[in-house]
């Protein structure tokens, strides 16, 4: 019988439980050689679609360079509001800059010439950088022509789920990482009723999971038809 928890979602953000496929093979080597502090490559850009694990890569870099000392390493996403006093602030000592979401960046000169001073100051004295977004750099909004033309001159890597294989693989994570197993015919109806894109499924699967914890049901096959039939009728499981 499955079991239900209450506790919020955990994942333990590592390179052993990054979910391996033929479109982010190259982006987990080169975060392996970020990560490791006697590789003389010191400046990492992973771009590609929402949910396809360039924060579980981020994530990963920063536990082993920061885990020997067991300190918390600052890190930032432009989902946040950041001044630019927060922005200096944060990394202001720091040996590690990594910056998620680049691609939401706003429109404001003053955050964008903080952004290229901060990584100019890293990169010009060989610390570590990492910085994740949905687009390669020439098709980032709002970045200072000098940081795309950094960025170009590191590692680039775009991880790509465009697989059912590699999809099915990333539910299941999903699913693990909530404490909760599903079947194979629940994974195959959501590739079957939901866009390939990964946010999308992920999404998908949540609705499920949420209905399923609200009902204190097993995740079946029934159970998900219902929370689609939800979905598509305007309710919110």
């Amino acid at each position: 019988m499955q079991q239900f928890f209450e506790f919020p979602v955990s994942s333990v953000y590592t390179f052993d439980s990054f979910i391996v496929c033929d479109g982010n093979a190259g982006a987990l080597q080169f975060s392996r050689r970020i990560a490791d502090p006697d590789d003389p490559e010191n400046l990492l850009y992973i771009h590609g679609p929402a949910g396809s694990g360039k924060t579980h890569l981020l994530l990963a870099i920063a536990r082993v360079l920061g885990g020997k000392g067991n300190q918390a390493v600052p890190s930032l996403s432009f989902r946040e509001a950041v001044t630019v006093d927060e922005l200096c602030c944060r990394f202001a000592g720091a040996e590690l800059l990594i910056v998620d979401d680049l691609h939401l960046m706003p429109d404001d000169g003053d955050l964008r010439a903080a952004l290229w001073q901060v990584f100019n100051d890293f990169h010009s004295s060989g610390r570590k950088i990492v910085m994740a977004g949905l687009y390669a750099p020439r098709d980032l909004p709002y970045l200072d022509d000098h940081l795309v033309s950094r960025l170009l001159w590191g590692l680039v890597a775009r991880v790509d789920v465009s697989d059912d294989h590699s999809r099915r693989m990333i539910l299941k994570k999903i699913a693990a990482d909530r404490q909760v197993r599903i079947q194979d015919d629940v994974v195959d109806f959501i590739l079957m009723t939901t866009s390939r894109e990964v946010g999308d499924l992920i999404s998908a699967f949540d609705a499920v999971y949420r209905l399923s914890m609200t009902l204190k049901r097993r995740i079946t096959l029934p159970l998900a038809r219902e929370a689609r039939e939800m979905q598509l009728s305007g309710g919110c499981p």
